[in-house]
């Protein structure tokens, strides 16, 4: 699945457009490196979300095409800073 879907169906970003401007604002990286919105994720990845307040890490456990919101939180781990 690419980068800038999975964001959108986890809800860590509100709409897919915003997760592509993010990427192609070099504020999204999976395993250290700065990707595009086209970039495969795969289960295991690290990826790293820059806000304006600060960034979140996180680990992903799973990928899915939708899920329900209550089941987003569950495709994804929040690491410690």
């Amino acid at each position: 699945m690419r980068i800038d879907k999975f964001l959108k169906v986890s809800r860590l970003l509100k709409r897919r457009t915003i997760a592509q401007e993010a990427c192609d604002g070099g504020r999204v990286s999976v395993n250290g490196r700065a990707v595009k919105p086209s970039y495969n994720i795969k289960i295991g990845d690290i990826v790293e979300l820059g806000f304006n307040s600060g960034a979140v890490k996180f680990k992903i456990l799973d990928i899915k095409e939708t899920v329900r919101k209550e089941d987003a939180e569950k495709l994804y781990e929040i690491l410690p800073e």
